[in-house]
């Protein structure tokens, strides 16, 4: 296996697995009465992501060069990836479910950004394809993202609006 392989493999597992728990916190958020906002645009997050990583095994050759800062970066991202997530435990999902009357989590990177997550996401889709020199595809899914979270962050904001007066 070349270092192409062994990366794109290990994304794609790893999206696989984060797909497997946060369908599995959504479940049981839902069964204790949370409420999930807006999920007529989830789909879209889905192609998008579905598309990012199969352009990149597409485009990239498996003998591609590595830039191992750009990898550091991507890598970094995972950290703040892991940090977000275990900040939010069994409220971590990629949907937008929220409990009415219970307060924000105002731990971890959520002290500092109020969503850190999508600025992740956000660094990851742009990271990954300069990997391996692919800023065309950086630049192509960055803009079809920033569109998306455009939506998704203004529907986040207007269903937490009440939990955030709690505050």
């Amino acid at each position: 296996m070349t270092a192409v392989q062994i990366i794109l493999g290990a994304v794609l597992l790893q999206r696989l697995g984060e797909l497997w728990i946060a369908r599995r916190n959504t479940e049981k958020l839902l069964a204790e009465g949370a409420i999930e906002v807006a999920p007529e645009h989830y789909h879209y997050f889905v192609v998008l992501h579905a598309a990012w990583l199969t352009a990149l095994v597409l485009l990239t050759p498996h003998d591609a060069p590595v830039d191992v800062l750009w990898l550091t970066v991507f890598l970094l991202l995972q950290a703040a990836r892991l940090w977000v997530m275990a900040s939010l435990g069994r409220l971590w999902t990629t949907r937008i479910v929220t409990i009415p009357g219970t307060p924000l989590v105002r731990t971890g990177p959520y002290r500092y950004v109020r969503h850190p997550n999508y600025l992740v996401v956000a660094g990851e889709i742009a990271a990954l394809p300069l990997v391996f020199g692919l800023w065309e595809a950086a630049l192509v899914f960055s803009g079809l993202n920033a569109a998306l979270l455009w939506v998704r962050i203004r529907a986040e904001n207007e269903a937490l609006a009440e939990r955030r007066a709690l505050d």
